[in-house]
């Protein structure tokens, strides 16, 4: 029995739940969470949209359009003045006659034929699925056209072949991880998008559901714990922070956040939607995932740095946890700032064929906007890291024995991680001292 107690105590402190803290700290940490938590499911019931509003018919521009599903049936290669189309100078080669048959809606089992120059981007086979756009007020000969190309299902094996890949590795946290996933999406695309889109304060909306992906991808994740609390207070400070600074220098910029053709049909559709905040609401947003992964993985180093030497002040835990930080700062900052260029790569080229000067580039209001999401969300994610590692460091160092009050480790027949206080002169180790007179006996 005692052995099997002490296999299971070993395995406890691998992978058990951290340490838990004095009934104390918790209700501190709890009379700031709960009130939190609490406020935010009372906005998200306040602000919860009652669907979509609703437009009197699609606009046909854009993402506006009514889209079906189609197939390729023939693939015909016809020269393109047959078909009168007229070739860019420099092109060669001949234009492609793909006859597309409709495979949804009123109008299944409909044919039409879509002509592919040799220089297209996008080219079709015989039997491809692909996706149709249909303009009820065109002509009957033009009422279809090919939008795009349907790839559900390699989307859905890629999603799948993730979902594996993580719970494989992860096990139980990456199966938990990938519910909070679920929570994460279903949050955004059930409250976020629609209430924005029912003329909600996008800022508004971004806080209160972006604290409830938090406060839900966390505990779900890391177990409701002093640990993840901590972790949670840190982001919310956090957010605040990159809230208040988006807030000053959006309007002191003068960003107006209609950079773009999606946001400008947006707009277009739905003028009560303030742009503007949608911007700020794109930073918290953009900003919260590797928030969520800074301040859990200084929370964790503050939490096993205590255990590795229970004797460590909370100075000098902050001091190690710090050196670590400034490591995790470094990587995450390089991360986001090559995300954002990586996605702005085609606005970047755009600048370079124009020939245009730093100066000209970096004060447009298109890259302007890019800068002051990049560099709000930087700063945000630098200053999680002290604050953090700081909020750690007092809450796992708080605990402390009474004066005068003797430790020592418990018994083998004691609670896992039990500790005895104050134990009287010879209490407790009545075995040991048999034992040791049954030796001098012989």
């Amino acid at each position: 029995m005692t052995e099997h107690h002490e296999g299971h105590h070993g395995h406890s402190h691998q992978h058990g739940p951290p340490a838990p803290v004095s009934a104390h700290l918790r209700r501190v940490i709890a009379a700031v969470l709960i009130p939190f938590a609490a406020l935010m499911a009372a906005g998200l019931v306040l602000l919860w949209p009652g669907g979509e509003p609703e437009r009197e018919d699609r606009t046909g521009v854009g993402f506006d359009q009514q889209l079906e599903q189609a197939r390729v049936t023939e693939v015909v290669e016809t020269p393109c003045e047959e078909l009168g189309v007229q070739l860019a100078s420099g092109i060669e080669g001949e234009c492609a006659q793909a006859t597309v048959e409709v495979t949804s809606g009123q109008d299944t089992g409909h044919t039409f034929t879509e002509v592919v120059t040799p220089d297209a981007s996008q080219q079709f086979h015989v039997g491809q699925e692909v996706v149709v756009a249909y303009a009820p007020d065109a002509p009957e000969e033009l009422q279809y056209s090919v939008s795009d190309v349907d790839r559900q299902a390699p989307m859905l094996w890629l999603a799948a072949i993730f979902a594996v890949v993580v719970v494989l590795v992860g096990r139980l946290r990456g199966l938990l991880a990938l519910v909070g996933l679920v929570v994460s999406f279903a949050v955004l695309t059930l409250f976020i998008l629609p209430a924005i889109l029912g003329g909600s304060n996008p800022l508004l909306v971004a806080v209160v559901g972006g604290s409830v992906i938090m406060l839900t991808a966390l505990y779900l994740c890391h177990g409701v714990n002093a640990r993840t609390s901590v972790a949670v207070l840190g982001t919310l400070v956090s957010l605040i922070l990159i809230g208040l600074l988006g807030s000053v220098f959006i309007e002191w910029a003068h960003l107006s956040g209609n950079t773009d053709d999606q946001t400008g049909l947006v707009h277009s559709l739905y003028p009560r939607i303030e742009i503007q905040g949608l911007l700020l609401a794109g930073i918290l947003i953009g900003s919260l995932g590797v928030l969520d992964d800074v301040t859990v993985t200084q929370t964790s180093a503050v939490w096993e740095l205590k255990r590795a030497d229970p004797g460590a002040g909370w100075l000098k835990l902050y001091r190690s946890a710090m050196r670590i930080g400034r490591d995790h700062i470094a990587s995450v900052v390089n991360t986001l700032v090559l995300a954002y260029a990586g996605a702005a790569l085609p606005l970047m080229l755009l600048f370079t064929i124009a020939r245009a000067s730093v100066s000209t580039v970096a004060f447009s209001e298109l890259v302007s906007e890019e800068i002051v999401r990049t560099l709000v969300g930087s700063i945000g994610l630098v200053a999680s890291v002290p604050v953090t590692t700081l909020l750690a460091a007092l809450v796992v160092s708080a605990d402390r024995p009474a004066p005068g009050a003797a430790s020592i480790p418990a018994p083998a027949g004691a609670p896992a991680g039990g500790v005895v206080t104050g134990v009287a002169p010879g209490a407790g180790v009545p075995a040991a001292t048999n034992r040791h007179r049954r030796r001098k006996k012989r």
